[in-house]
Formats: structure tokens, sequence, C-alpha cells
């Protein structure tokens, strides 16, 4: 049979305990850059370590999946040296548990660099597993779908008993006629270029509680690692703000105000919105029978799933006039009809 693997959640971050690994996640989320691009971590113990295995969903606690991380580092260190000539430290090739790799890339000594440019290779290869795990997998969408929504719906229950400030929250699937409008609206008309067909939208009560509520979702659902550059929109906070506001300098310097980008060509002029990607990993064994998954096989896989974020006035604002869905709809669905149906001085056909 296949095994339920509910999530271990811990509670709702405040503003007051944002600490600074929070505000390095919060603003690569944010900013939709890449954790390639990082230079230093910043974990202070083997618990926040712990704490981030899970949420890629290693157990710290598994000798088979502490080995699978293992692995991973001799392959990394493999590429490495065949590829770049690198020569890696006895401690950072094999020496220490690849677990704590996170800790001195996190530090100021000697092998630093080495275990964090070690981590970014692991990292790509795991992702490079999990994809190619997915490709093997017997398994309909619909079932993985289902699985993803029931592991976020768990996560967001949990935080809302342990007082997390989410107002509302609901999720939907991109329906076939949708995927194929909005592929003819887009000059890319790539099917995999859809990062929505899965959607969670999340409202919290007021402005000031966006950046907590996005801290805890990057503390217990949505690895940071795994939010995909370059789709992410924020319009809805100063994230110089939040360097201020905590006085607090990162390993990337002060974070600077920067204008909010528009969400999508076809959304409303005051349509505002957070809003990321991210590839969530998800067991295999919540989708197939545990002894039916070959030991070889990557033991997650990656499912793109869409999050917007929105306090509760913004989010009314959004669902009138221009801004609302309709509206949204009715402007994408012109541009496919001008696409589809005339050239630059033809009339376009009745409906």
């Amino acid at each position: 049979m296949v095994t339920t693997v509910l999530p271990r959640v811990g509670r709702a971050a405040t503003s007051s305990d944002l600490n600074l690994v929070d505000l390095e996640t919060v603003r690569l989320l944010l900013r939709g850059e890449s954790v390639i691009d990082w230079h230093r971590l910043s974990y202070q113990d083997l618990a926040e370590v712990d704490r981030f295995l899970r949420l890629n969903e290693f157990d710290p606690e598994s000798d088979d999946e502490m080995g699978r991380l293992e692995d991973l580092r001799a392959d990394a260190v493999d590429y490495l040296s065949r590829t770049f000539g690198m020569t890696i430290s006895d401690d950072v090739a094999g020496e220490l548990p690849a677990r704590d790799l996170f800790l001195v890339a996190s530090s100021h000594g000697p092998h630093q660099k080495q275990a964090c440019v070690t981590l970014k290779v692991m990292h790509i290869i795991h992702h490079l597993n999990g994809r190619a795990a997915l490709l093997k997998m017997p398994v309909s969408d619909e079932i993985i779908f289902r699985e993803v929504e029931l592991k976020v719906l768990s996560v967001v229950e949990q935080l809302r008993a342990a007082g997390a400030p989410i107002a509302e929250f609901e999720w939907s699937r991109k329906p076939r006629d949708s995927q194929i409008t909005k592929l003819l609206a887009k000059r890319s008309t790539i099917a995999a270029n859809i990062y929505d067909k899965l959607r969670f939208r999340l409202i919290v009560p007021t402005q000031e509680d966006l950046i907590p509520t996005l801290a805890t979702l990057t503390r217990q659902l949505i690895p940071f690692n795994y939010v995909v550059p370059g789709e992410s929109v924020n319009q809805l906070i100063d994230l110089g703000a939040i360097a201020r506001a905590h006085q607090r300098a990162s390993s990337h310097g002060a974070l600077p105000s920067e204008p909010f980008l528009p969400y999508n060509e076809f959304s409303g002029p005051e349509y505002r919105i957070v809003n990321f990607v991210a590839d969530l990993p998800l067991r295999l064994e919540r989708i197939m029978p545990k002894a039916e998954i070959p030991h070889d096989l990557c033991h997650v896989v990656f499912v793109l799933t869409e999050f917007q974020v929105a306090d509760k006035a913004t989010s009314i604002k959004n669902e009138s006039g221009a801004s609302s869905h309709e509206a949204y709809k009715a402007r994408q669905r012109e541009r496919v009809r001008q696409r589809l149906f005339r050239d630059k001085d033809e009339p376009l056909p009745p409906d």
C-alpha cells in the first residue's frame, strides 16, 4: 500500500524571531534568484541543517537517506574533479559527514568555498535525479497533483492550528482549455513553460503578516533552493524595509528598495500580488508502494507549483474592476483572437 507521510510542522514565524536565514530565503523567493549564485550559507547548528534537509524530504534519522546524501556528495566531488580539475580537501570530499557541509559552507574557515561549491553541485544532481525518477514513474498527473495538494493542505492546516495568520487558503488546477489559451497568448508556446498547472493562494489579514508568512512557508513547506529563478513577482513587499526593520546585515549586503514589476501583461493596472513558483519535492512512497520503488531511483520527485500570497485588502481590490480575473481572461482571449484570426489590417471576426 502507498504510505502517506505527513510533514512535521513547527510553530509559525513572527516578525520578532526572523533570523538571517529567513531574511536571505525570503529575499531569494521575492526576487526570483538562484541559490547557485550564493557565496555562503547561514546555518548556525545541525538543528537548522536538519530542518532544511527535512524540507527537502531527507530524513536525518534515516541511515538510508543520509547514505543517499553521501552518494550525492561523491557524485559532486567526482564531477568537480573531472570537469574543472578541482582538488577537494579530504574533509569536504569525504571525511566529514555530508550533512556537516552545510555548517562548513556557513563558516569562515579554509574549506568554506569548497563546501559551498560542492553543495551547489549536489543540489543540481539531486534535482536531475528527481526529474528522471518522475519520468520513470507509471503514475498519472492526477495522482501526483492530489498528493501535492494533500501535502500543502496538511502543512497549511497545521500552521493555522499553530496560530499562523492565514485568513484564506485555496488551490486550483489550470483546466486544459486555459492551458491552451495561455500558450496561444504567449510568445513561447512550449507546454513545459506552464508553471501554474497547480496553484495555491494564501491570503493574510494585513501587509505586516506577509513577510512572517513567507518565512514560515520557507521553513515548513517550500525549500528555498527549489524556487524557480526568474519566475517571481513581488508587488507588495519593500525588500529594503526587511533589512531596515530588522537592522540585520546579510552576506549579500543591505537590501535596496526596488520598483515593483508588472505581474502579467494581461493583469489590470492596479493588480498587486506576491507570486512565485517552486519545484516541490514529493516522496515517491506517497504515490506508489515503497516496496515497489527501485533502490537506485531517487526517493523524491519534483512538481512545479505556483504560489500566490496577498493581504486581505489587496485581495479584495484584485477581485474588482479591471483587476478582476474575468477582466484578465477577457484581455488574454482578445490577444489570442488577434494572433489566430487577423493580420494587421483585417477586421476581428465575430464570436
